[in-house]
């Protein structure tokens, strides 16, 4: 790679505002262009924009699963604020799925060896999207499986008419190792598979153990999907301690669990992506689009997931506007609707901007927690990582100057974006502890470190200013 296709990306004005210009951009010096990128780095990270704006949204807003009143109310107060910061807001209509929790509980009431008059209440919690248990609940034995091989192993004859528990863990070691996605993504296939895997086994429920770390006695949620042609069963999470019991118990003979479930799923509802534009000075239709994701699920209130990263993404936009800087490119800020179940906010903006996909230059998401960055992971093409390069050098000032080069997609509601050609960026954050609390009743703002929150928002203000003064970067392959 030529140090002329590196100083590419360095292409910038930075006489007066950095408004209108009557003759083209001239090539500046990369010590320029580096000097403008710490100049925001270090006015984004020591801002506490983001912090408050998490606090408005976890504090005052509160849980936020789509189809709530909390999701409604937060796409007013986050499309307000970034119309007060100057923005071209625009709510961009999603159909997204209600679901309602309802009551949830649980209790091992039969085991070898019990007391009389003796029960064992879990920490559980429903799946978003499971369906109801009968009125009077389930009471049925439990059978412990270690993974779908064991399910399989066991037969509808081991299986049917009973409650099976998916006992696999979330791999800790390999989390403290920093590969908690990794370790979560384990565990999490009996979350999202399970149910359907048990029922096409006579199953009358599926049960998982939580998809996080051990700790607190604390049911972790998240979507489940119902295979078609397969019976739909009641699902939910327990605490890993009560899987470990229940394991236990299980090796000295028969196990009984009484379970009610009362979700619904109404019919969908209307919602909405909020879609702000800090219009570009040059090119204002080409688009680096910064995100995070607005909905949340509803036993905590969403502080980390993803509070925190829409937040982030509208700290770009405060930043820029606080040392008057216009970028090149139009910076888009978007809060998704509809992450956590459904996903239904990064699919219908994929299809609704399907015209002007080659507009879109990168897409930066951040929905991994607002631990200490050290870096940022990128989804693109091999040819594009010594372009990115002089970035990770001034965002190592801060600790964050890995440049991760990543396959696959880094980020959930930008995946269809990244599957059309786009690059790909997020935040490369320390996730040891993010899976705590994931999807509990702890993701709450005490959780939130505000530095290592600044932090992150530099990473994306310096990134996303960097691609949009830059020239456009390598598409990807379009994929199925």
């Amino acid at each position: 790679m030529t140090k002329t296709l590196l100083a590419a990306l360095f292409i910038t004005l930075l006489s007066g505002a950095a408004g209108a210009h009557d003759e083209p951009a001239p090539a500046v010096s990369g010590s320029a262009m580096t000097a403008t990128l710490v100049r925001i780095r270090d006015a984004a990270v020591v801002s506490d924009y983001a912090y408050r704006q998490t606090a408005m949204l976890s504090d005052e807003v509160g849980p936020r699963l789509t189809g709530s009143k909390g999701a409604a109310e937060a796409v007013k107060r986050v499309a307000a604020e970034l119309r007060a910061l100057g923005l071209e807001v625009k709510l961009e209509p999603v159909k997204v799925p209600h679901w309602v929790r309802g009551e949830e509980t649980a209790a091992l009431v039969d085991w070898n060896n019990r007391a009389e008059g003796l029960s064992h209440k879990l920490a559980i919690t429903a799946l978003g999207g499971s369906v109801a248990t009968p009125k009077k609940g389930i009471r049925a034995e439990v059978v412990p499986v270690r993974d779908f091989a064991e399910l399989t192993a066991l037969g509808r004859e081991n299986i049917s008419g009973k409650i099976v528990l998916f006992t696999a863990a979330f791999d800790e070691q390999m989390a403290a190792a920093g590969r908690a996605g990794d370790a979560y993504g384990g565990a999490v296939a009996y979350r999202g598979l399970g149910a359907s895997k048990a029922a096409a086994l006579g199953a009358v429920a599926a049960i998982n153990r939580s998809a996080g770390p051990i700790g607190n006695h604390q049911p972790h949620t998240g979507a489940l999907r119902y295979a078609d042609g397969v019976a739909k069963v009641p699902a939910a999470a327990i605490a890993a301690e009560d899987s470990l019991l229940i394991e236990r118990l299980a090796a000295k003979g028969k196990v009984t669990m009484q379970l009610l479930l009362t979700p619904q799923t109404l019919p969908d509802t209307d919602s909405f992506n909020v879609v702000a534009d800090l219009k570009g000075r040059e090119l204002p239709d080409e688009i680096v689009l910064v995100s995070g994701h607005l909905d949340s699920w509803d036993l905590g209130t969403g502080a980390q997931d993803d509070a925190t990263g829409v937040a982030a993404a509208m700290h770009v936009a405060a930043t820029l506007k606080t040392l008057g800087l216009t970028p090149r490119r139009t910076i888009r800020v978007v809060a998704w609707m509809n992450e956590e179940n459904g996903l239904k906010g990064g699919t219908s903006y994929a299809e609704l901007h399907t015209g002007d996909i080659a507009k879109h230059i990168a897409a930066l998401e951040m929905d991994y927690g607002s631990g200490h960055p050290t870096g940022f992971a990128a989804n693109v093409t091999p040819a594009t990582l010594p372009l990115l390069k002089p970035i990770g050098e001034v965002l190592s000032g801060i600790g964050a100057g890995i440049v991760d080069f990543r396959l696959t997609g880094v980020g959930a509601d930008i995946g269809p974006l990244n599957k059309l050609g786009v690059p790909g960026f997020a935040p490369l954050t320390d996730g040891r502890d993010y899976f705590t609390i994931h999807h509990t009743a702890a993701d709450t703002l005490d959780k939130v470190n505000p530095r290592f929150l600044a932090e992150n928002a530099a990473v994306l203000s310096v990134l996303a200013y960097a691609l949009a003064e830059g020239e456009p970067l390598p598409r990807l392959p379009v994929t199925p």
